[in-house]
């Protein structure tokens, strides 16, 4: 049964051209309303394909549409800034990443252990990842734990989950894939506790796959920036 008192829950869901599994994604996304004080929100980013039309066929998501492909982060940043809720979850549209495990990512969030929740596939199960996609997530966390000095085992994991107040705190700005090593940097600077849960990961089934090694080069030299610019804050607040 919902607790009355949960904290509103905005689950986040970034999108384009997903036609084949957009619809099963809300239907059980919605299905965590039963426990939650629940809000989703759709981003559009530009499909061409049936996605906005499926959407549209769900009364009970808040909708939000790009005229144009922006990137996964402008997509994200929107709905950072359109939504309400307390907590904010990030949950792909492809199906890589179960809702039924969103529990999982806010709980230590509601149990003030954490601000922030990385869904960890390497400390999960991983069914059908690609030895290139294993091989350059286990290089950019690599390259955040040397650069941060954090036990970080997924650094560009697709379920994440924050506090309002964590967000609040910093300034998105990367349009793409890089989103996700920028979360990581601007936290850390800002004294936000970041916390690893395992979750499962099952490779999509239907449709491409919209991040390629080019985007792992950017996410990797995008750390390297973002560490200058960590140390170059440090640096200044110390002074």
């Amino acid at each position: 049964m919902k607790d009355i008192n949960t904290p509103l829950v905005s689950v986040i869901i970034p999108v384009f051209n997903e036609e084949e599994s957009v619809g099963a994604t809300l239907e059980r996304t919605l299905q965590l309303r039963k426990k939650y004080s629940l809000e989703v929100v759709v981003i559009d980013d530009g499909s061409t394909d049936r996605t906005r039309e499926i959407i549209r066929s769900f009364a009970d998501v808040l909708l939000i549409g790009h005229t144009r492909n922006l990137g996964k982060g402008m997509a994200i940043i929107t709905g950072m800034l359109k939504s309400r809720g307390d907590i904010l979850v990030v949950q792909d549209a492809d199906l890589e990443y179960s809702p039924e495990e969103i529990p999982r990512l806010i709980e230590p969030i509601l149990n003030k252990r954490a601000d922030v929740v990385f869904g960890s596939r390497f400390l999960g199960r991983i069914v059908g990842m690609t030895r290139t996609h294993w091989f350059g997530n286990k290089l950019l966390s690599s390259a955040a734990r040397l650069l941060y000095g954090v036990q970080i085992t997924d650094v560009m994991t697709g379920h994440k989950a924050f506090s309002r107040k964590s967000l609040n705190s910093i300034e998105l700005r990367e349009k793409d894939f890089e989103i996700e090593v920028e979360f990581t940097a601007k936290l850390l600077r800002n004294g936000w506790k970041i916390e690893e849960v395992p979750i499962s990961y099952s490779f999509r089934r239907n449709g491409r796959s919209k991040i390629g090694y080019r985007d792992g080069f950017r996410c990797f030299i995008k750390l390297l920036i973002l560490r200058v610019s960590v140390v170059a804050h440090n640096q200044d607040a110390g002074s």
